[in-house]
């Protein structure tokens, strides 16, 4: 078993989202040569919660023989191990920038293939930073954001901006995410962990940056809109709205800026002309937007309360007692938005989530005339609840899409979009109950 070479290693198995992505992966388990998963193992500190979870996973029937493996995240040698034995780590594993790194270093020096769930930015541009220029020598693939961050986002934004057609462009397009359940919505604790590092570190995140040359931008027509109000009602889409600090529009913005400096995609370690033809027209129909994301609420109280959960995690986190509060009692200081245990079983599967883009542009490319917008594009993705369902089905399609379609796929420390915007990733998803939809178009008379 030592000696195997397995599709991919989940690590990290046995967390809460792991074990999710562990019986995602059990329905794409095939034996069959011309399947791309054949083979996978769970990796993780303890092998009794590993064995625990493939028994859930499977569902109480008898679990498949999934093999057990010891790793630790402490211990850069069973990390490199496991590299050695794989084609491709799934890490699940947050919060990243406490735990990350080891393992892209790892993969990177491997040339092994890397794929986690995220969604902390000042994380994803360092491993950029850090790690690229090596990954790209060594032959390894390494992408961030695999989940609920930043997938929906970059694939929606992609949608709508392939919406304007001819010489209709898009000057902005943004989104407004709503999450809705018949009960209540509580959060996984990883993710609020996640937040409340990446609010005391900001500070780190704005020197990286600075740190780093600037990149080109794309040209987007007409003017920058205005900053707009701290409270806007949308009328698209009836939603109340903030705008919410995550990482998808920082990973948009990355991946505009891959496309800025090459205009037709990253070519493929060994594409066919007919691959290359394919990836230059699918950007070529892709028009570059100023990009942001706002959450919104039906009603002023749930808005009110999104803010609430904001302000007291801002003034918190600054603080080493702060973040003692908020991360050992974050039922009470996130309004119960988020608790340690997570969700319930009914909680999860009554949750879902809507993310709707609203693209403002021209008709004419150009931005002529009085260069004022004239032409608005609306359209919505949405899918099950995004932790602990719709990150797992991502992630595992993009990993299927790894191992299925890896010579035409590029190398280095890469986002999301620029990697898997020219394959089938859309239909996958849409296959697995993410949809797509376009809700109107409208053009100023």
């Amino acid at each position: 078993m030592e000696s195997s070479l397995y599709d991919f290693i989940i690590l990290g198995a046995s967390g809460f989202t792991g074990k999710h992505v562990v019986r995602q992966a059990l329905q794409f388990l095939n034996p069959s040569p011309s399947f791309p998963l054949k083979s996978f193992a769970l990796a993780g500190r303890n092998p009794t919660k590993l064995s625990e979870t493939l028994k859930w996973a499977a569902n109480l029937h008898s679990p498949p023989p999934i093999p057990l493996l010891i790793a630790d995240i402490t211990d850069p040698q069973s990390i490199h191990r496991l590299c050695t034995q794989t084609k491709l780590i799934l890490n699940c594993v947050g919060p990243f920038r406490r735990y990350g790194e080891p393992v892209v270093a790892a993969c990177v020096e491997t040339g092994c293939d890397y794929l986690d769930i995220c969604g902390e930015p000042e994380f994803m541009e360092k491993m950029e930073a850090d790690y690229h220029e090596r990954a790209v020598e060594n032959g390894s693939l390494v992408i961030s954001a695999c989940g609920f961050d930043s997938v929906p986002a970059e694939l929606g934004f992609m949608f709508n901006s392939k919406q304007w057609v001819g010489e209709s462009a898009p000057n902005r397009i943004e989104a407004y995410l709503s999450l809705e359940s018949k009960n209540k919505i509580v959060g996984n604790f990883g993710t609020f962990e996640s937040a409340v590092l990446g609010v005391a570190n900001a500070d780190q995140l704005v020197q990286l940056r600075r740190s780093r040359a600037r990149r080109p931008r794309p040209r987007i027509p007409g003017p920058c809109p205005p900053k707009g109000q701290f409270v806007e009602h949308n009328k698209e889409t009836g939603l109340w709205a903030v705008r919410l600090p995550s990482a998808d529009s920082p990973v948009v913005r990355r991946t505009l800026s891959s496309l800025a400096e090459t205009p037709h995609g990253l070519p493929g370690v060994n594409e066919r002309v007919e691959e290359i033809e394919q990836r230059t027209a699918f950007w070529s129909s892709v028009k570059p937007a100023r990009f942001g994301v706002k959450i919104g609420s039906k009603s002023l109280i749930g808005i009110s309360q999104i803010i609430a959960v904001g302000m007291i995690m801002g003034k918190l986190a600054k603080s080493s007692f702060g973040r003692w509060l908020l991360l050992t009692f974050p039922s009470v200081f996130s309004l119960g938005c988020f608790e340690k245990k997570g969700p319930s079983k009914d909680e999860v599967d009554s949750a879902s989530f809507k993310m709707w883009f609203v693209g403002h542009g021209f008709r004419n490319k150009n931005g002529k005339g009085s260069g004022e917008v004239d032409m608005t594009i609306v359209t919505r993705v949405m899918g099950p609840e995004i932790g602990y369902v719709a990150t797992p089905i991502i992630l595992v399609q993009c990993a299927l899409i790894v191992l299925s379609k890896r010579e035409v796929l590029p190398n280095g420390v890469l986002t999301p979009g620029i990697v898997f915007g020219p394959t089938d990733l859309q239909k996958r998803l849409e296959e697995n109950g993410i949809c797509f939809d376009v809700i109107s178009k409208n053009v100023k008379l």
